[in-house]
């Protein structure tokens, strides 16, 4: 994916969040992973925390970040599967008016070159609420590894062309 050199990095404020009943800081490898890979990449971390698999917390939270016009863009990882405790994608449902469906397409098949078939258990999923992106990956390190290398650092990447996302950031609530 090329990069053009010649235009300036936009550093992007990314606040993040582990959805888990069992981790704690200590403990939250992936979402260790995922803030030193936006901070690697240039970006700054908005905000950090770990959330229960709750949809009202989560929907509380989201609500908070997105409102917050120090946030950019949200990023969740964990509660993305298929068990009855899973519950970001019903959590993202009730916050989102646009959903970008081939973030959860492109993450699948990313994650099927690693993981094979078992893919097909993740529903990572995205979309805009009010102006901010919302990324919601699973909860492993794995899969943290492909949604960000594989898509989110090239497209939170300003200088990303044929084009981004982060590019479309002031556009995101007209009408």
């Amino acid at each position: 994916m090329p990069i053009d050199e010649s235009l300036p990095f936009l550093p992007l404020n990314i606040a993040v969040a582990t959805v888990s009943d069992t981790r704690d800081a200590a403990s939250d490898r992936s979402g260790d992973t995922l803030v030193a890979r936006l901070e690697a990449a240039g970006h700054r971390l908005a905000a950090r925390t770990i959330l229960k698999d709750e949809v009202p917390v989560l929907v509380a939270q989201l609500n908070t970040w997105i409102d917050d016009a120090a946030v950019d863009v949200i990023i969740t990882t964990g509660g993305t599967g298929v068990t009855g405790r899973d519950v970001t994608p019903e959590a993202l449902d009730q916050v989102i008016e646009k959903p970008i469906p081939g973030f959860g397409e492109l993450f699948r098949w990313l994650s099927f070159q690693s993981i094979g078939t078992s893919t097909i258990q993740s529903r990572a999923c995205a979309g805009v609420a009010r102006g901010t992106y919302i990324f919601c990956l699973p909860g492993s390190t794995g899969a943290v590894k492909d949604g960000w290398d594989g898509i989110l650092a090239s497209q939170l990447d300003s200088r990303h062309r044929p084009c981004n996302f982060a590019d479309l950031i002031p556009r995101l609530t007209e009408r």
